[in-house]
Parts: structure tokens; sequence; C-alpha cells
């Protein structure tokens, strides 16, 4: 995917469900959602395990539990999750998968554009924003 298209979703979607947001500030499942959340977006943390807020927000244990409309499902999680989490995507409606670097499943990723849905795979959400507001500013 070219970095224009990754722009254009970072500017058109706002609600981002982030799958596999993490507890722990020293891991890109928590620092990327939190820059992005410092971005204006809205963050909504699923992960089963965790207890309480993270980030401030209620976090779910699944994307089929959250009450309100999600653009982006952004996933944290070993690419081999991948398939049930587009599944539960295309389920609530969202309109992007955003696999996050180093994360890579083709299946899924063309499972989820049957649906039409966008897909960015292999690619850091905060990276790509960064990139976009140099683009701006430059």
């Amino acid at each position: 995917m070219d970095q224009s298209k990754e722009q254009q979703i970072l500017k058109k979607y706002k609600t981002i469900a982030v799958v596999g947001l993490s507890t722990n500030s020293e891991k890109p499942a928590h620092f990327v959602p939190k820059y992005l959340k410092e971005q204006g977006y809205t963050i909504i943390g699923i992960n089963p395990s965790a207890k309480g807020d993270i980030l401030g927000q209620k976090v779910y244990a699944s994307l089929r539990e959250i009450p309100e409309k999600v653009d982006i499902v952004n996933i944290f999680r070993p690419s081999g999750e991948a398939p049930g989490i587009v599944v539960e995507a295309i389920g609530i409606g969202a309109k992007v998968i955003w696999m996050q670097e180093g994360i890579v499943h083709q299946e899924a990723a063309e499972q989820a554009e049957k649906a039409g849905l966008e897909v960015v795979m292999d690619r850091c959400m905060m990276k790509a924003h960064r990139q976009s507001q140099e683009k701006l500013s430059a």
C-alpha cells in the first residue's frame, strides 16, 4: 500500500479499536495508541485479560462489546490471530484493518478486502501518522 492511501485513512477516520492494547508503557501496543490519542484520535482498547482502564479508557474483551462505531481496527496481536479479528471487524462494520509492523496475514487481508474494508499490513500507525505530519509541515 502506498503512503498516500495510509494518510487518507488517517485523515478520514478517527475512531480506532486497538486489539491487544497493552498496560505496559514500554510496549508499542501501549505507546503507539497513546501517541494516537494525543493526536486527537478516539482509542478503544481490546484486551480480554486487562482489568480496569488503559490510557484512561474502558477496555473491552472483544470488538463485539464496543457500544460505539469503530472506523479502524488496529491489530497488535500475533499474525495467526488476524483472521478471527478480521471476522469480528467485519461484523461490527469497521472500515479499515490496520496490522501493525511485523503483522502479516495475506488471507486475512484478502478476506477484509472482499468484505469492502481497506487494509494496511506490516506498517506502524504512529510512523505513518508522523510521516503525514512531516509532509504537512514541509
